[in-house]
């Protein structure tokens, strides 16, 4: 019986944990006017055939506030990085000056602050849901 209590806990626990982690990783890509790297977690780019991550074919930095630069391992694949980021649905309108893609990063509207706060909400709801 005790055995039997002790998995539904930690059983419990671990999809309560997932539920959690699933809401962090959604918040962390929301945008809030500051450039981050993260905020390109996800994007997968054409890598000689496979869908490959950002992250693994490019070192991606933030030299101040509003920039976001991607520089590529192979110069080759820097118009498909700028493709992929074009194609992810970001908002973002990424530059190519031949060496790395640049993406400025533009203030927040209002409209867009609601959007965001709607969608967080959102996220926090369903992260809710899966608790329970």
């Amino acid at each position: 019986m005790e055995e039997e209590l002790e998995f539904v806990y930690d059983s419990t626990k671990e999809d309560m944990n997932k539920a959690i982690s699933h809401m962090e990783k959604a918040l962390v890509k929301i945008r809030a006017g500051r450039a981050n790297p993260t905020m390109l977690e996800g994007i997968m780019v054409e890598y000689y055939g496979s869908p490959t991550p950002l992250g693994q074919v490019s070192n991606i930095n933030t030299p101040d506030a509003r920039t976001i630069s991607i520089q590529a391992w192979e110069k080759q694949i820097i118009p498909d990085i700028e493709k992929a980021i074009m194609n992810a649905g970001l908002g973002f309108n990424p530059m190519n000056n031949g060496e790395s893609v640049i993406i400025s990063v533009p203030p927040l509207t209002e409209e867009r602050r609601r959007d965001l706060a709607k969608l967080a909400k959102s996220e926090t709801e369903n992260a809710k849901v899966g608790v329970r």
